[in-house]
């Protein structure tokens, strides 16, 4: 029986995971996009897992540059901070590049060949939420408050389906909690509204864990020990009552000194 091109695409990108060629990976995988057929849950988790990945890479290098570039700065070296600067904006660049790249497979091909699966569509629109997010961390003005708008509409798509559709134990529904609330957390700056949303979600989750099948129970346990770990760190950071002392901007936390878990790979 001949071998169908999405099965080589699969397989290719699978070998290119093995070797650690992610962008190798995400061109296969897009190429399964763009056949227009609904991705199987272990198409989606590698497509996923490729972009991660790359974006990954990316995020950190601009996390690394421009934490030197601060040093650079306060050390009044503004010919090395001028380079980083330059070096830096290079990076951001491909982060555009990246998300944009991803969005374009969601919206153009993914969405539309989901064939409304409920959890599909809470899986596409959290990768949504994700890389808008991402693309947040590094802009200012005008330009950060527009994808971080978007990105709170997509996480908002993606919870309304999540609650209506899965249970609070799934994977997906727990992970798109855990990101959503990184996102207040980083992005909002509001440590009372990460702490709620991740809270809420972790609660739900334990009134039903009796219920998780086998299968599932691993990456469940996990993301809700993300969020427990999450809720640690920012529980400090609400004020009490007419304190305003305690709060820390979420910029000021997550500059590379503590970085919040969200999950990624495949349970994203």
């Amino acid at each position: 029986m001949a071998t169908s091109d999405r099965e080589i695409f699969v397989y290719t990108a699978k070998l290119a995971e093995q070797a650690e060629r992610y962008d190798e990976m995400v061109e296969a995988m897009k190429k399964v996009a763009n056949l227009g057929v609904e991705l199987s849950v272990e198409e989606r988790n590698l497509l996923s897992v490729g972009y991660k990945n790359v974006i990954g890479a990316k995020r950190a290098s601009w996390r690394i540059l421009s934490s030197i570039e601060q040093k650079e700065e306060s050390r009044g070296n503004d010919q090395n901070a001028k380079r980083i600067k330059e070096y830096r904006q290079k990076v951001e660049l491909e982060l555009d590049t990246v998300c944009k790249d991803i969005m374009n497979v969601i919206d153009d091909h993914l969405i539309p060949s989901c064939g409304g699966s409920g959890e599909a569509n809470v899986f596409y629109y959290k990768m949504k939420g994700d890389y808008y997010r991402y693309l947040a961390e590094f802009k200012f003005g005008n330009e950060k408050k527009e994808v971080a708008d978007l990105s709170m509409k997509a996480y908002e798509a993606a919870t309304s389906t999540a609650e209506a559709e899965l249970p609070p134990t799934h994977p997906i529904r727990l992970g798109l909690a855990l990101n959503f609330s990184v996102f207040y957390y980083e992005i909002l700056n509001s440590a009372e509204r990460a702490c709620h949303l991740a809270k809420q979600a972790f609660d739900e989750a334990i009134s039903e864990l009796d219920t998780l099948n086998e299968e599932s129970y691993k990456d469940s346990t996990l993301i809700m020990q993300l969020l427990r770990d999450n809720l640690t760190l920012w529980t400090s950071d609400i004020p009490e009552e007419g304190d305003d002392s305690h709060k820390q901007d979420g910029a000021t936390k997550t500059g590379g000194e503590i970085e919040n878990a969200e999950v990624g790979g495949s349970f994203s």
